[in-house]
């Protein structure tokens, strides 16, 4: 395990190695990614879905935001951490967006990651950035517009869709950004982002050709019962590990082999 990286660093990453990011939203996840070598970690709104059981991200608030955040910050303060702006915390004005931000920089994030490209996204991050405020922009699918969208559905199969992906890249590149993510897009689309910006992209379900890949915790460690995306890999299936150590708990207890004679507490013989 490396030292702890910062934004600066992921930016220098760009065309020397590729760099990861998971997802974590509790203490004890946290601490087993600072074990790792994993070089990011996101607490997500996806913290909604995963952890609070919501359909979506948009009921997720900033203080639930911050309870995460803070359990994530004490079980990996070696690790650089990114905190998603929920729904609402910055897209009606720049004053909320400001103070939101600082929230949850001062409760332990790294950086702070903003979905979208409309008004006034690309003035928010310019000013994020110019107050020291590292804004890592998200593009493509954005789940906090899964409404417009009408679903989790791959963006960017068009032209025009396309175009516009590669023309927000470029504009919060501008504007300040030190990292782009790219959700669910074409990887030709990725690919042609990657090339044309100077700071480093960011993938999930985004293809081979960015600088980066995220997954969230529960997918590729096989804890998720729902189904997932075709684009994730599990790398364990501790889902049915878990399932099958809770039976065996259960059938020992009924058979009383649990707890056992060296497992108890005993009077101490004087």
């Amino acid at each position: 395990m490396d030292k702890k990286l910062y934004a600066p660093d992921i930016i220098k990453l760009k065309g020397v190695r590729k760099f990861s990011m998971v997802t974590a939203y509790d203490y004890t996840s946290a601490l087993l990614v600072s074990m790792s070598d994993i070089d990011i970690i996101l607490v997500g709104d996806s913290l909604g879905m995963v952890m609070l059981g919501h359909e979506n991200t948009l009921n997720v608030t900033v203080d639930e935001m911050l309870i995460f955040l803070k359990a994530v910050k004490k079980g990996a303060p070696n690790k650089m951490i990114v905190a998603d702006m929920p729904f609402l915390s910055y897209q009606i004005d720049i004053k909320d967006a400001i103070e939101n931000a600082g929230k949850l920089i001062k409760a332990g994030a790294d950086a702070v990651k903003i979905e979208g490209f409309e008004f006034p996204i690309p003035e928010i991050t310019k000013r994020l950035s110019s107050m020291g405020i590292p804004v890592m922009s998200h593009l493509g699918l954005t789940p906090q517009h899964v409404l417009k969208f009408g679903g989790f559905k791959v963006q960017g199969n068009t032209k025009e869709d396309a175009d516009k992906i590669i023309g927000a890249s470029k504009e919060l590149e501008e504007q300040g950004a030190f990292c782009v993510l790219l959700e669910a897009v074409p990887e030709e689309i990725s690919e042609m982002v990657t090339k044309e910006l100077q700071i480093p992209t960011i993938g999930i379900g985004a293809g081979r050709f960015v600088d980066g890949q995220v997954l969230v915790w529960q997918d590729l460690l096989g804890i998720n019962p729902n189904r997932v995306p075709k684009f994730v890999r599990k790398y364990a299936n501790i889902k049915d590990i878990i399932i099958d150590s809770l039976n065996r708990y259960h059938l020992d207890i009924l058979n009383s082999t649990f707890p056992s004679y060296e497992e108890a507490h005993h009077l101490k013989r004087v």
